[in-house]
């Protein structure tokens, strides 16, 4: 996108994970003039670009929470909009396993902590049941809550589509974009950004795990943001047959623990990890504690030694000293907060979109005049799920260039006429799956280079690479 001379919005959101792509359609669709500003290379930079891609019922929330209350606002407006924005849903259910005699006393609590929660189908189901369903399972376990609604979705068309329907309805963005500093002066915020200084009636603070950084430029921010780190394995795809529903351990005091899950994508997935540190930037894979997981993943599901990992990774959440979401309005500060939204934000960022909508209009003196589309574009997303069909399936494709992934020529190239085009290699691989199968682009990524020709700066490449 062209920066062109306009410095001056009603909103500016600061960043751009997948809770800035959703605020900003909403407050554009409100009728706002809305600008998203993000520190890194493209959307999903930080946080939002690592994580188990489950649509959540909210069964296991703590009642009574704004989280709860996000979670299955988000949820419906997703079943809702889902269609109109040809986004994939994988519902496969989840099974909360017990594995021994304390797990098993502690059933019954979960399932009354999701009827309390409104998610009324969530049942016990025996062991003879559970292995009918399962029948791969390593042997011993009890029983299960069976929780139907819980779904796998796409991590990153989801919230692009969030951004794309903004885009098309007049939002801006700005890609390499951190924002330093900012000064309130005469009912305007000017923030100082490293692509010069932009101006808004409001800003909303969707910083993730910068949120207590940019937060203070505001006030003292009343929250301070502890990363937390997860770590993933990736099993070869044939590994997905072995399991139809997602796997859940009963949770502790300190952990929800690993879970096994198909991916949107057909693989496997396994994790995450839960391993507190102070770097806010570098989530790196030790390979001690992925031994601890393969073993993990291996007691509950033994087939998992017949296959190979094919890909680790490792995200940051961005917690806080507390658990709960750090949401707050300053309407004499004209300014918003979304922090604290840990690993249900796939799953939340609509409805926490919503309640920041809600808490502008009820709370601000209006600062803008809102001007609503009378209709609404819905742009239609490339599908990348392997449950679904695939551009590889249809005519005049240009031929496969990532044969790990089954993606095309004509994929890649459309994404550079999208109205969001990827500026960095990774950009271009969430957008298409190139280079994210088992060999990691040894194959194709001489191809994609000269498809790729020059289109955006080779360091910016290298950079999303890390």
């Amino acid at each position: 996108m062209d920066i062109n001379n306009k410095k001056s919005w009603d909103v500016i959101v600061i960043g751009g994970g997948v809770i800035g792509c959703a605020v900003t359609r909403k407050f554009t669709l409100m009728g706002a003039k809305t600008l998203l500003l993000e520190r890194g290379g493209d959307i999903l930079s930080g946080a939002s670009k690592a994580n188990s891609a489950l649509l959540h019922t909210g069964f296991d929330a703590t009642p009574g929470s704004l989280e709860l209350e996000c979670m299955q606002d988000g949820y419906r407006e997703f079943i809702e909009i889902k269609d109109k924005m040809n986004l994939p849903i994988l519902e496969t259910g989840a099974l909360v396993v017990a594995w021994n005699d304390e797990q098993l006393s502690k059933l019954q609590g979960i399932v009354e902590q999701a009827h309390t929660n409104n998610v009324l189908d969530v049942t016990i189901i025996d062991k003879e049941e559970l292995y009918r369903r399962e029948p791969h399972l390593a042997q011993g376990a009890l029983a299960a809550v069976s929780v139907p609604g819980e779904a796998v979705i796409d991590p990153w068309s989801t919230p692009l589509s969030y951004l794309t329907q903004a885009v098309k309805h007049g939002a801006e963005y700005r890609f390499h974009c951190e924002v330093k500093n900012g000064v309130l002066t005469d009912e305007m915020w000017c923030l100082s950004t490293s692509k010069g200084a932009f101006s808004a009636r409001l800003v909303i603070n969707c910083a993730g795990i910068n949120g207590d950084i940019v937060e203070s430029i505001c006030h003292p921010s009343p929250f301070q943001i502890k990363p937390r780190k997860g770590q993933f394995l990736v099993y070869d795809k044939a590994a997905a047959a072995d399991i139809n529903a997602i796997i859940l351990p009963v949770p502790t005091a300190i952990t929800k623990g690993v879970l096994l899950s198909k991916t949107i994508f057909g693989n496997l997935l396994l994790g995450p990890t839960a391993e507190e540190q102070e770097d806010r930037w570098k989530a790196e894979v030790k390979q001690e504690v992925l031994q601890d997981l393969i073993d993990q993943g291996s007691r509950m599901l033994p087939s998992l030694h017949n296959y190979s990992v094919t890909a680790t990774y490792a995200g940051l959440r961005p917690a806080t000293e507390e658990k709960y979401y750090r949401i707050n309005d300053y309407p004499e500060k004209q300014w918003l907060c979304a922090g604290g939204i840990r690993s249900t934000g796939l799953t939340s960022a609509l409805g926490v979109a919503n309640y920041l909508g809600k808490l502008y209009s009820e709370n601000f003196t209006p600062l803008f005049e809102l001007s609503p589309p009378q209709a609404l574009i819905w742009p239609t997303m490339p599908i990348i799920s392997e449950y679904h069909q695939r551009d590889y399936q249809c005519k005049s494709n240009g031929g496969i260039v990532c044969h790990c992934e089954l993606v095309t020529q004509r994929e890649i190239e459309a994404t550079f006429d999208s109205d969001i085009p990827p500026e960095c290699l990774g950009a271009l691989r969430r957008r298409t799956r190139v280079m994210m199968g088992r060999c990691n682009g040894f194959y194709c990524s001489s191809q994609v280079a000269e498809i790729i020709n020059g289109r955006f700066d080779h360091t910016l490449a290298v950079e999303a690479l890390k």
